[in-house]
Formats: C-alpha cells, structure tokens, sequence
C-alpha cells in the first residue's frame, strides 16, 4: 500500500501510474478538491503541468487505484476492484 498523501508520488511514477491505467493525467484529477479550484481551475494545462500540479498536491489524485504488475485500475465503484482482482 502507498500512502501518496504522506510520500507523494514523484511526477515520473505518476507518469507510469497513468500509463498502467491507460488515463490521460486530466482523467485522473479531482477537479473538486480546494487546491484545484484555488490554483488551476479555468487554466489551461498541458499534461506535462496536470502531472506536475498532482505531484505537488496528491490530494489532487483520483483514489484509490489497485495496482499489479503492468496494470491498475482507479476504485471507482469498489465492484471495478473486484473485476480488476478477479482478472489475475
């Protein structure tokens, strides 16, 4: 288990995290946090700045994600976890 929130992921583990969720980072930002509505909100982001903004600000990630081996999954609805582990 990580705790992104205590050890933020570094900005190229986002960018492989997104890889294994075949997302594009803005599919991946919880537009409704404060931080995002105070900072980003009506800015227009490249992938490159989304990537790094949720580097900064990990409560701005989408959670949870299951993670394993090459693949992973955001656990939105719980029953997408269940498939996702059933899959193995």
């Amino acid at each position: 288990m990580v705790k992104y929130l205590e050890e933020p992921l570094s900005a190229e583990q986002l960018r492989k995290l997104l890889k294994k969720l075949g997302m594009v980072p803005a599919a991946l930002v919880r537009t409704n946090e404060a931080i995002w509505k105070e900072k980003y909100r009506g800015k227009e982001l490249s992938e490159d700045d989304l990537i790094e903004a949720m580097a900064g600000h990990p409560k701005l990630i989408e959670r949870p994600i299951v993670e394993k081996g090459d693949r992973a999954v955001v656990g939105h609805p719980p029953e997408k976890i269940r498939r996702f582990l059933a899959s193995f």
